[in-house]
């Protein structure tokens, strides 16, 4: 009988430590997988709450106002386009054709490519706080639909919960989670509680009032550390069912510049002027007395990707020496790298600062405003000036891609500066907050020539005006013909109009097609 009952024993302990280590195995947060999934975009949210179009009201009849269908977002951007004055001005089709740029043997494979890259893209940046929830009316639950979130493995209290009913009988309603745990800060009487530190909570009472009690202690708990995400929490009771979302973040890490209270701005505390140059030491020169003629204190930081270099001397210039050749974007992504002040000024070259370049205007704007980027205007000798105000937008494709549309103009003036205008991308001068340039960054793919794909690659990251006030010159390009070019500047030539057009000729429409996954682009 004693082996008997020491055999009992040692089996229930056996079973014991076996559930022990299965309640282990199974706790949230030790094994993480976020390796990418085959699926595309999770549907199985999307049932909550919602319909298909018309549904039980389709029988009522309707009549379509065509002027509002047309603003709508759909999925088919069109690429056909007509000839416009923009498209005449510039030289080019009123639609590009991107795909057009890759030789037909490669292009279904860069297409596969292409789309296995942006699933993977959209799987990095779509998160269950995208998915379109709906709390319907007339439902006894009340719940947050947006603003709720925690920091990775923290715990909050679930503001908002609430059951409006009348009823006597016995409520119950039920939370579920998956990247986190329920529980309860404090026990009200009558309400029976089942599940507290899981991932399913349910609390059931006969007392509507105990029970709205009770979920004002409701709280929750990161328990798989995953930032920027989001927990779909699945609320419900006998007959009704809801879900919302809890992000999952850290804050945002401010990024501050600390420079002292004054009177006025003080460029040289406020501002680094950066450029990139390449064969024009002469130009570089002629701007760097310009800018000392105003600003005489002011940094100066240089991206040099010559071969025969030539140390730039004089005070508070940075000069950094790269390859021969390296590329434009690269040299800018160098010279904004090393900016340590709250602001930095982008020229080129071959620009020169006159009376009318005024920086302490565009401080004044970035100071006063939301904006991160105000370009000015570049003077021609010929007293012509340009401002290149574009806006750009992006219309929604299907498998071929996305459209990008590109108008001139603006979008509206900015209060207070009656010669600023919000738009999308200005002219190759302007002042921006470093650490926003620094994220958007320039794709050093591009080499010779380029100037609007950083204004795409900052589209929705960069709020951007334009001041038509502020002035800088431009060298003359007007050469006489009796005046022989140097030797450095048939090379420059050489380099960037020549043979830059025949090795990157179409380097950027193949940039805009893969790395945007745009189709085309179309002047408007």
């Amino acid at each position: 009988m004693r082996a008997v009952k020491k055999k009992s024993c040692c089996l229930g302990l056996m079973c014991l430590l076996l559930v022990i280590f299965i309640l282990y195995c199974k706790q949230p947060g030790y094994i993480v997988d976020i390796s990418y999934k085959s699926e595309r975009i999770p549907r199985n949210l999307l049932e909550y709450g919602l319909e298909k179009p018309g549904g039980q009201f389709s029988h009522i009849p309707h009549k379509v106002k065509n002027t509002v269908l047309r603003r709508l977002t759909r999925n088919d951007c069109n690429c056909e386009g007509e000839e416009t004055l923009l498209s005449s001005f510039v030289g080019q089709d009123a639609v590009t054709q991107l795909e057009l740029v890759f030789d037909a043997a490669k292009r279904h494979e860069v297409t596969q490519r292409r789309e296995k890259e942006y699933q993977h893209f959209l799987q990095r940046t779509r998160s269950s706080a995208d998915t379109l929830l709906i709390a319907k009316a007339n439902s006894p639950l009340e719940y947050p639909i947006q603003g709720v979130e925690v920091r990775p493995m923290k715990t909050i209290l679930i503001p908002g919960l609430k059951l409006q009913t009348k009823s006597h009988h016995l409520l119950e309603v039920n939370l579920t989670a998956t990247l986190g745990t329920f529980d309860v800060v404090a026990e009200v009487d009558e309400v029976t509680i089942e599940g507290a530190g899981e991932m399913h909570l349910s609390l059931s009472s006969s007392q509507v009032d105990n029970l709205n009690r009770q979920l004002q202690f409701v709280t929750y708990t990161n328990t798989v550390f995953n930032p920027n995400t989001a927990d779909t929490v699945l609320l419900k009771t006998d007959r009704h069912q809801a879900a919302f979302t809890i992000k999952i973040r850290h804050p945002v890490i401010p990024k501050l510049y600390n420079v002292e209270n004054q009177s006025g701005y003080n460029i040289s505390d406020l501002v680094t002027i950066a450029t990139k140059t390449f064969l024009r030491y002469d130009k570089l020169r002629q701007l760097i007395s310009s800018i000392r003629k105003y600003y005489p204190s002011v940094t100066i930081i240089i991206a040099d990707d010559n071969s025969d270099t030539q140390k730039i001397e004089g005070a508070f210039i940075d000069q950094y020496f790269m390859p021969f050749q390296k590329g434009w974007f690269a040299g800018r992504n160098l010279a904004v790298s090393q900016v340590k002040t709250k602001y930095l000024l982008w020229v080129d070259d071959d620009f020169i600062f006159a009376s009318d370049t005024k920086l302490e205007k565009m401080v004044d704007v970035l100071e006063k405003t939301t904006l991160d980027l105000v370009g000015g205007s570049v003077r021609e000798i010929t007293t012509y000036s340009a401002t290149f105000l574009h806006k750009l937008s992006v219309e929604q494709g299907g498998k071929e891609g996305d459209c990008l549309i590109i108008h001139r103009g603006y979008y509206h003036q900015v209060e207070g500066f009656p010669n600023c205008f919000v738009t999308d991308a200005t002219i190759n001068f302007f002042m921006a907050r470093t650490e926003k340039v620094q994220q958007v960054g320039f794709d050093p793919h591009i080499t010779r020539q380029g100037h609007l794909e950083f204004f795409v690659d900052g589209l929705g990251l960069l709020h951007i005006g334009s001041c038509s006030d502020v002035m800088i010159d431009h060298a003359s390009k007007i050469t006489m013909p009796w005046r022989k070019k140097s030797e450095s500047e048939q090379m420059y030539h050489r380099l960037r109009y020549v043979q830059g057009s025949e090795v990157d000729g179409n380097l950027q429409n193949k940039l805009f097609y893969f790395k945007n996954r745009f189709k085309c682009i179309r002047y408007g």
